[in-house]
């Protein structure tokens, strides 16, 4: 064991970490039987939310990204999936397409939005 996972272990947060591929996998086999209702609505928003504020308190914080998305391309989660997701979260806040052209960033590891252009 490393001593960051002996870190994890003992911090009070590090429950999120253990727990998070056990949701992944539960949520996967949930979709799978079609049986996503035994899942609150509540719930779903909370994870849902959960899930976001990290990930742009991480990427914010520290200036980087990472793949938001689970697996390799649409292993874990299919274009339909996630696009309804977004419109429904843009649509939660008031917000539209617009709005999220505006929003819309390039990443901070990228150079250009030309690939081969110098900055």
């Amino acid at each position: 064991m490393s001593e960051s996972d002996a870190d994890r272990r003992n911090d009070q947060y590090g429950w999120i970490d253990s727990l998070a591929p056990d949701l992944l996998r539960a949520s996967r086999e949930l979709v799978e039987s079609g049986e996503a209702y035994r899942v609150s609505d509540e719930s779903v928003a909370q994870i849902l939310t959960a899930a976001i504020r990290l990930y742009v308190a991480k990427s914010d914080g520290e200036e980087r990204t990472f793949p938001p998305i689970a697996g390799e391309r649409d292993s874990e989660m299919t274009p339909t999936e996630l696009l309804s997701a977004v419109s429904e979260m843009l649509r939660a806040l008031h917000l539209g397409p617009v709005e999220l052209a505006l929003w819309y960033r390039r990443r901070p590891d990228e150079d250009s939005y030309y690939p081969g252009a110098k900055s």
